[in-house]
C-alpha cells in the first residue's frame, strides 16, 4: 500500500510554491515552506522536498543542503529557460532535473509541476478538466509516494516515465510558455490532459 507523506518542504514563497504549497496542505501534511535563499543552519523538515524556484538557484540549493537532501524526494519544478531568446539551457541530451540528480546523487530526484501554471495548481482544474500532474522518476517509492501525495490534495498524476522525460517536460514546458507569452493561449490555462 503507497503512504502519502506527512511533511513536505517548499522551497520559493512564489505563485508556484504558494499553489504547491496548497496542494500538499490539502493533503493532509505538513507543510515548511522557506524562502530560496534560506541558509545551511535551517533545519529541512521535508520527506518530499519541492525546489519551486528559479533554474539558476538549484545549484547553491544543492551545495547548501545536500546532506541534508540524502535520502529525501527532491522535486525540481523548474522550466531552464533563456527568456530572452525562450531557448533550453541545459545540453540537448540532458535537463535541469539531470543537472540537479548529479548534484544530489542521495536523493531521490522527480521532475514534476513545470508543466502546470500556478493557476490551474491553484484551482485544481484547468479549463473543464482536472488539472494533471506529469512525473518523470527514476525511483518508483518515490514516485509513488509523491503521486499518493499529491492526488490525496485534488490533483490527478501521472507517471511520465524516466528521469530521462524531465528533457522532453521542459521543451513542453517551453512551448506552452511561449504560446502564453505571445498571447495565443491563457497563462490561467495551459494544456491539458483528457483521460
Amino acid at each position: 500500500m503507497t503512504t502519502t507523506a506527512s511533511t513536505v518542504t517548499v522551497f520559493g514563497k512564489g505563485n508556484m510554491g504558494s499553489a504547491i504549497a496548497g496542494i500538499f496542505r490539502d493533503a493532509g501534511s505538513e507543510v515548511q515552506v522557506l524562502d530560496s535563499s534560506a541558509g545551511a543552519d535551517t533545519t529541512v523538515t521535508g520527506e518530499i522536498v519541492v525546489l519551486a524556484v528559479p533554474y539558476q538557484a538549484l545549484s547553491g540549493i544543492a551545495g547548501t543542503f545536500g546532506a541534508q537532501l540524502a535520502g529525501k524526494t527532491v522535486v525540481d519544478i523548474t522550466n531552464p529557460l533563456d527568456f530572452a531568446t525562450f531557448t533550453l539551457l541545459p545540453a540537448a541530451d540532458s535537463s535541469a532535473t539531470a543537472e540537479l540528480a548529479a548534484l544530489l546523487p542521495e536523493a531521490h530526484v522527480l521532475k514534476a509541476f513545470n508543466v502546470n501554471f500556478a493557476a490551474t495548481l491553484a484551482a485544481k482544474a484547468n479549463g473543464s478538466e482536472p488539472t494533471t500532474v506529469l512525473v518523470a522518476g527514476d525511483d518508483a517509492a518515490a514516485k509513488e509516494s509523491f503521486s499518493a501525495t499529491v492526488t490525496a490534495g485534488g490533483l490527478r498524476v501521472l507517471d511520465a516515465g524516466a528521469l530521462s522525460r524531465a528533457r522532453e517536460l521542459e521543451a513542453t514546458a517551453l512551448l506552452q510558455m511561449g504560446l502564453a507569452a505571445a498571447g495565443q493561449i491563457s497563462w490561467t490555462n495551459g494544456f491539458a490532459v483528457v483521460k
